[in-house]
């Protein structure tokens, strides 16, 4: 009997890690395939390039705030969901859908655009394009909002494929809608943004339509439940948090590398717009592996199965080191190939391969820091994974403010790489010194009761 209940709770929990891993894979598809989609605007010169970099900012502050709320799938999604499944997710569901929470955000970002624009980057040449692109944007923001919020209620359900299927349905549109917006069209950058807020409608549409129709559990509006509201808004001020402090790193980055880059300020933009559209390559997959291998070992640390914990700790740091170290090779190999993809300057191209270079020195030991911190968080450790999380994000900071004070505004690339070794140095020994403590802890405790 024993065994026959392990098997089921291992069968659930590895239910939900393809749940989980699913969603990272969707959000590295989204996100690059948005940046694919503004391609053609790079080939129509670098102004408009450096544009659309300043605009990539644009997530901020309403992505955040998607990821807030879009956090409350937690609730219902780990091996607990069993207990109270259909009681919960009813009042999540409603308090989750968005409405005047993601409208009222977008309508201030609108009145306070252009210095927002002037922060993010935006130089006297690229500012016409990047406002005419961020106007129409912002202004259908929502979608985007509906569309990848409320598809993190989809995927905890068990319905990865339909959640895939969405972000496909809206990435398809996206590019054929693009080269037809703006070359067909002649619509330039208001075509590139109103094609993606069209098909990012789309996709919000089959989401809301599955949620309302198909689903297990439907939204639904009534009988609002203030402590589970309270638990949504409790759990969505990591992600809330480490979101926004992402969005502002690439707003300094471009800021700086537009006060210090001088004449080539606005290449160096469209440069680091390649840079981190390959870094999503990087870790959006990186943190679907160890994210989405949380759930094995939160479940065997509840079960004091000491043996797997560390078991499963040592096959997802190979795993993620492994795809970092192919993904290192790919920037030296293909780098080029991946630049073209986003440009047809020469030059720029050039630029961005050797920014790509210099940004993935480091990544290797990333994966072992990735799957320390989600190894952390599963254990329920926050108080160790959420400091070490923002370590790294500190070092990143200092790096970025201290290297165009004693070098060119090129080598603020080598911040990605600094940030990446101190980290590592910091996450390895600490993880090593405090996991036996932590197993050994964990089992007194179950002694106890």
């Amino acid at each position: 009997m024993e065994n026959s209940e392990e098997i089921r709770m291992t069968s659930s929990s590895r239910r939900v890690r393809g749940w989980l891993s699913a969603s990272g894979m969707i959000g590295v598809f989204s996100l690059l395939v948005g940046r694919l989609a503004a391609t053609p605007l790079g080939w129509l010169g670098s102004f408009c390039g450096a544009a659309i970099a300043v605009c990539l900012a644009r997530r901020w502050p309403t992505s955040p705030l998607g990821r807030w709320l879009g956090a409350a799938r937690w609730l219902w999604s780990l091996p607990v969901m069993a207990v109270t499944l259909r009681i919960c997710t009813k009042s999540v569901t409603a308090y989750s859908y968005p409405g005047w929470d993601y409208v009222v955000p977008a309508a201030l970002v609108l009145l306070l655009k252009e210095p927002m624009l002037r922060l993010f980057g935006a130089s006297d040449t690229t500012y016409p394009y990047a406002e005419r692109y961020f106007t129409v944007y912002i202004s259908g923001s929502v979608f985007a909002l509906l569309s990848t919020g409320m598809n993190q209620f989809i995927i905890a359900q068990g319905y990865a494929k339909i959640g895939m299927i969405s972000v496909i349905i809206g990435a398809i549109m996206n590019i054929a809608l693009d080269p037809l917006f703006i070359f067909v069209f002649h619509m330039g950058v208001e075509g590139a943004a109103l094609a993606t807020i069209l098909s990012q409608a789309v996709s919000a549409c089959f989401v809301l339509y599955f949620l309302l129709k198909k689903a297990r559990v439907r939204i639904s509006f009534g009988g609002y439940d203030l402590s589970v509201m309270g638990r949504v808004l409790k759990l969505g001020v990591a992600p809330f948090t480490i979101i926004a402090a992402d969005n502002i790193m690439i707003i300094a980055k471009n800021a700086l590398l537009q006060k210090y880059g001088g004449a080539q300020g606005d290449t160096l933009i469209s440069c680091n717009t390649i840079v981190q559209s390959f870094m999503l390559v990087v870790t959006m997959p990186l943190s679907g592996i160890s994210g989405g291998t949380q759930s094995i070992i939160s479940y065997n640390f509840g079960a004091c199965r000491s043996d797997r914990v560390l078991k499963a700790q040592k096959f997802i740091i190979g795993l993620c080191i492994g795809y970092t170290t192919l993904l290192f090779v790919m920037a030296r190999l293909a780098g080029s190939a991946f630049a073209a993809l986003f440009t047809s300057d020469a030059a720029l191209n050039e630029a961005a391969c050797r920014a790509i270079r210099i940004c993935t020195l480091a990544i290797i030991p990333l994966g072992a820091q990735y799957a320390i911190v989600d190894g952390f968080t599963a254990m329920g450790q926050v108080q160790m994974s959420l400091p070490l999380s923002f370590w790294r994000k500190t070092v990143y900071f200092v790096a970025l403010f201290l290297i165009p004070k004693f070098a060119d505004a090129s080598k603020i690339f080598y911040a990605e790489p600094i940030s990446d070794v101190m980290c590592v140095m910091l996450s390895v020994p600490l993880y090593l010194a405090l996991i036996g403590k932590i197993l050994r802890r964990r089992e007194q405790i179950m002694q106890e009761n």
